[in-house]
């Protein structure tokens, strides 16, 4: 784990501005150490405010020793690839990390410590944390949540990588700063990497996925407010993540997060984003299981919509809150109060 102290280089080369630096830019957002650069030689020179909205004052590096010179002590791999594979390409500076004493967080498949633990010069001080090892085989879930009085609320969405990480950690740093009693499940590697702890939900097997969300959300029952980090979508057909959240966690309460550009899918594009009304009441209805767990509703909308200018997005917004009859909102760009205040 990363002590708050330690200072954080983000290797996100060629993908500062991509979907695949979704790791990279939620630890740029999220992540309290100090950061002294994001890694980009081909835009290096940079700030990294220009590509993702945030107040941070981060530069973007040419290379691994630019970092090393400004006191770097951790390396981020800050680029989710596709199947969660480490390019060969990577290698270099991962040797040059281990080299110059730096610990390195992975949150990939791919696991770093069997191949190049023997390359830590400092064990003491040196270390590989590979996020996406489970940390305990978790007993079959029973539905204990089911029985808790708090707030238990899921992130759920029309596809990958829409921003239910973000939805959460906005809605999560909110509700402190309104004094709630408030817990925050990470399910995904970013989210662990940010918080310290949590699960990686998609490294457990199957039959125990279940139990491991039950066990993390039974150890926060003193919150009057569970927030559960989301995973994949009901919609997409290499996703199997969303039901072990719902039943693991019981939820009481729902937030749908969407991108406000697509239509599809963003791969197989092929499958379209079904009517929102009706996929709205689809999650819903498979949450509860006719009564038989938690009624849950969808309490709001987090969308994201940087991907349109302010005008686009207010229209946008308008439009599927008055198609739904729900709160709608960005929450990176107008905050995400509004829906906050229905779990106070």
């Amino acid at each position: 784990m990363l002590n708050p102290e330690q200072k954080i280089a983000v290797y996100m080369e060629g993908h500062v501005d991509s979907d695949y630096g979704k790791m990279g830019t939620g630890v740029v957002r999220y992540l309290k150490n100090p950061i002294v650069g994001v890694i980009d030689k081909t835009l290096a020179g940079r700030q990294i405010r220009e590509f993702m909205n945030t107040s941070r004052e981060v530069p973007i590096l040419a290379s691994l020793k630019e970092a090393i010179s400004k006191g770097a002590e951790v390396l981020v791999l800050g680029i989710a690839p596709s199947g969660g594979r480490i390019p060969e390409a990577w290698n270099s500076v991962i040797r040059e990390a281990l080299e110059n004493g730096l610990s390195i967080v992975n949150g990939l498949h791919d696991l770093l410590e069997p191949q190049w633990e023997a390359k830590i010069k400092n064990p003491e001080k040196q270390w590989i944390w590979d996020v996406r090892v489970p940390q305990f085989v978790p007993a079959i879930a029973t539905g204990k949540a089911a029985k808790l009085e708090n707030k238990r609320v899921l992130f759920v969405g029309t596809d990958m990588a829409v921003g239910k990480m973000t939805a959460g950690l906005e809605l999560y740093s909110w509700l402190q700063k309104e004094q709630v009693n408030v817990g925050f499940v990470a399910t995904g590697q970013i989210g662990i990497t940010i918080t310290g702890h949590g699960i990686p939900l998609d490294a457990f097997k199957v039959d125990h996925a279940c139990g491991a969300v039950e066990q993390v959300v039974l150890e926060q029952a003193d919150k009057e407010v569970i927030l559960v980090e989301g995973q994949g979508s009901l919609l997409h057909p290499g996703s199997s993540a969303t039901l072990p959240l719902m039943r693991g966690s019981c939820p009481t309460h729902l937030i749908l997060c969407m991108r406000a550009d697509k239509t599809t899918l963003r791969s197989p594009e092929e499958i379209r984003i079904p009517d929102l009304n009706a996929f709205i009441a689809l999650n819903e209805s498979l949450a509860s299981v006719v009564g038989t767990y938690p009624k849950a509703k969808v309490i709001g909308i987090a969308a994201n919509t940087s991907m349109l200018s302010d005008e686009e997005a207010e229209t946008f917004l308008k439009a599927t809150s008055a198609k739904t009859g729900l709160l709608v909102t960005d929450p990176i760009r107008f905050g995400i109060d509004e829906i906050g205040q229905q779990l106070q």
